[in-house]
């Protein structure tokens, strides 16, 4: 059903806004092989804040979490960070529709602000921008755009969530929101049952397209 009302949209940040998980997996891939011995835990931690990644997996050498924090801020401050296709016109195009817009990320001010040393015009583009120490419970808990709808005043029923990752698709889900899965991170047929909209990237959608997609 077509929503009524004040309309929002929530972003996840990396693999929505910026194309940069590929970065991100290379390095956690990297540091879940030194400490933790782990092939895969990469894939375990997509969406998660750094507090949930070092209370669920690191819990057991807290002594190497600073060292580990360190690397990972060195390593923000060299990634790339760019654009996802699309992402700038459809958002520029959701602020002349009126549509409340926000970032809401699981990742930290330390890391935004090196984004905002390359992208400063990113927080004129969106409405907000929501990080991870505004929120107790990480993804897939739906506090994150829980907040971003009381923020925007908006309901669920008048609220469309992007993600990417697992755990953001469900939080979304769990939020009530209208899901629509950004095929960056996971593959198309495993994030198909867990949103209600699947696309590759932002090139060719816009404000119409989204009221079209319905819960």
């Amino acid at each position: 059903m077509k929503p009524t009302g004040k309309v929002a949209a929530l972003f996840d940040f990396d693999g929505v806004v910026m194309d940069t998980e590929t970065q991100y997996s290379r390095f956690w891939h990297g540091i879940g092989k030194e400490y933790l011995g782990m092939d895969d835990l990469e894939g375990r931690i997509k969406g998660q804040t750094l507090t949930y990644i070092y209370d669920t997996f690191f819990s057991e050498v807290r002594e190497k979490q600073a060292e580990i924090t360190e690397r990972l801020n060195r390593f923000e401050q060299e990634m790339e960070y760019d654009f996802l296709p699309g992402v700038v016109p459809f958002v520029e195009e959701l602020r002349r529709q009126d549509v409340g817009t926000a970032v809401v990320t699981s990742s930290n001010e330390a890391k935004m602000a090196a984004v905002y040393r390359v992208h400063p015009e990113l927080k004129q583009l969106f409405g907000h921008i929501l990080t991870a120490e505004m929120f107790a419970a990480s993804k897939p808990a739906p506090d994150c755009f829980l907040l971003g709808m009381k923020v925007l005043g908006t309901t669920p029923d008048t609220t469309y969530v992007f993600e990417d990752s697992f755990n953001g698709l469900k939080a979304g889900m769990a939020s009530g929101a209208t899901v629509i899965g950004l095929a960056t991170t996971n593959p198309r047929e495993q994030i198909v049952p867990l949103c209600h909209y699947v696309m590759d990237d932002f090139r060719g959608f816009t404000y119409d397209k989204m009221l079209r997609v319905y819960k």
